[in-house]
Parts: C-alpha cells; structure tokens; sequence
C-alpha cells in the first residue's frame, strides 16, 4: 500500500500542475478579449445606417465604408474562385500521389504558406503591372490556396481507405469513387478549411497595398482600383482627422464582425456535416 504521505505529494504536485496549465490556457485567450473590448467599445460608436451604406471619404464630414465593404466581397470572391478548385484538386492529388513530384509540390505549398503577404503583392503587381481588383484577387488567392491544399489533403486521410477499396471493388470508377464517395465522406473538414481562408484573406492588408491599391470612391468594377476594409482600415487609422480614425474603428468592427460570422459558420458546419466512421 502506498504511503499517504507520498500519496498527499503527488495528489499536491497534480493541483499545482492543473493550476499551471490553466493560467497558462487562460493567458492565451488574454488578447482576444482585449482586441474584442476594445474594437467594440470603440467600434459600435461609429455604426450606423449611413455609416454602412454611403461610399464617402471627405475631411471634415462623416465617411462611409460601403465601397470599401463591396470591394472586399468582389476580391475576396475572386480569390476564392481561383483557389478553391485548385486547391482542392491539388489536395487531393497529394493525398493520392506518393511520388517524387507530389513531395515537391506539397513541399511548395508549405514554403508559399510561410512567404510574407507582402512579397505575394509585389509578386502580382511584376506580373499585371496595374492596379485593380483582378490583381488584388489573384493575390488573395494566392494566399488562400495553402490553406485550402493542406486542409483538403490532411481530411482526405481520416477517410478510412476500406471505402474507397469497396468502391472501387464494386466496379465504380475511380473519378466517381473520388467524387462521389471520398469528397462527401471529407465535405466537412474541406468546407472548414475553405471558410477558415477566406477569414483569413478579408483581413489581409499587405497584398493589396501592391494590387487593389485602394480607392476613394465606390468602384463595382474589378478591373479598376478598389478599395477594401483592411485597406481602409490602414488608411484612416494614420489619419489626422478624427472622423477618419472613427471610420476606422468602425470598419475594424465590422470586419472582426465579418471573420467571426466565418468561423462560427465553420464550427455550425463541423457538427452538421461530420462522418463518423
């Protein structure tokens, strides 16, 4: 039997170690409530209808982030229809291919992942040579596609290889074993990851800083400049005028707004769509 006193020791030495490990967890989600208290004790000040719907940018009067809400939408959009087929079909492909050819490539995807945000804008700008709300979508898409290839790829292996045997074994052919079997059984985790890139370029900044460029007015046409809540964000926070640094905080709000609906999404879809097998 066991000393009580080694007994009492180790039951102490457990406490302190669970207390550790809280604080240490609790540390962690410090600055996501100081980033939430404060966006919105100075964020919700600032909206109001006419803060959301009119597109204005003078001194002195009260600005209007709705050109900068669309255009964030129409880059955001074309961005995830650059990379979303690719990157899925990219995914699936490594999670598919042992080859040499296939550990380059997913070796490439893991170095266009840590590339700065900054470098993929002055990447697209050498390549269009304008600026416009195509170069900042190809951009975005840029940054986007890692996230959707690694997530599409790493799903992919949780679906047991039984079922695509048994498919295959009852003479369903290969593309509609992947199609039809293999994406549905993975369409949860697939969607995650796509929801959790598009969170992650609507806040982008860098990347069209070099493309999108910005722009004052509202501009519905992608192959113009076009600005973005980041974009307005970075602008109107340096500022000197106070209406400016007001529209910021507003716009910083409704983008957090706007990441926080995609990852909730993320989390509603997780539990409606998830296999078990």
């Amino acid at each position: 039997m066991e000393n009580p006193k080694n007994l009492k020791s180790r039951l102490i030495k457990n406490y302190i170690f669970k207390g550790v490990i809280f604080f240490v967890a609790s540390l962690c989600a410090i600055p996501l409530i100081l980033i939430l208290i404060t966006i919105i004790e100075k964020g919700v000040s600032s909206i109001d209808l006419h803060f959301l719907t009119t597109s204005k940018e003078v001194p002195g009067e009260r600005v209007g982030i709705w050109h900068a809400i669309v255009g964030s939408v129409i880059m955001v959009a074309i961005g995830a229809v650059i990379a979303i087929p690719i990157g899925i079909a990219s995914g699936m492909y490594l999670a598919e291919k042992k080859t040499r050819i296939a550990n380059y490539a997913r070796m490439s995807v893991e170095i266009l992942q840590g590339i700065p945000t900054i470098i993929i804008g002055v990447l697209v700008y050498t390549w269009i040579r304008s600026f416009s709300g195509i170069a900042g979508g190809i951009a975005l898409s840029m940054v986007m596609l890692p996230v959707i290839v690694r997530t599409t790829e790493e799903t992919l292996y949780l679906v047991p290889n039984a079922i695509k045997e048994a498919s295959l074994a009852l003479g369903v052919p290969y593309y509609k074993t992947m199609l039809r079997i293999i994406i549905p059984s993975s369409l949860s985790g697939i969607v995650t990851g796509i929801i959790i890139s598009l969170s992650r370029i609507a806040g982008e900044t860098a990347p069209l800083i070099l493309t999108a460029f910005g722009n004052t007015y509202f501009e519905y046409n992608p192959a113009h400049k076009m600005n973005a809540l980041s974009l307005f964000i970075f602008k109107s926070a340096g500022n000197p005028d106070p209406e400016f640094v007001k529209a910021a905080w507003g716009a910083s709000f409704v983008l957090l707004a706007w990441i926080f609906i995609m990852n909730i999404t993320a989390k509603l879809l997780i539990r409606r769509w998830k296999v078990q097998f």
